[in-house]
């Protein structure tokens, strides 16, 4: 498969798959998080100095874009997180 073919010496990088707000706040638990914590409009869950904002689909499924962003603000690689 070529177009997988890794540029610059880059390796690709995984694809997130979507999920739901228990599997983001078991995997966030499992990387080392405490929480979730009652916040303003949303509960939020923290590692050191790091705080990661919790979103309540109610009941939906979180986007996987969504959830790699979530995991870039938090200094999560994307393996530590399919790993986890």
């Amino acid at each position: 498969m070529p177009w997988l073919t890794p540029k610059c010496g880059k390796s690709p990088v995984p694809k997130i798959p979507p999920c739901s707000r228990a599997e983001l706040v078991r995997k966030l638990k499992a990387l080392g998080f405490s929480g979730p914590f009652p916040g303003g409009k949303h509960t939020y869950m923290k590692r050191g100095a790091m705080r990661v904002t919790i979103p309540n689909p109610h009941g939906g499924i979180l986007d996987g874009a969504f959830v790699r962003f979530l995991i870039s603000q938090a200094g999560i690689d994307p393996e530590d997180w399919l790993n986890a």
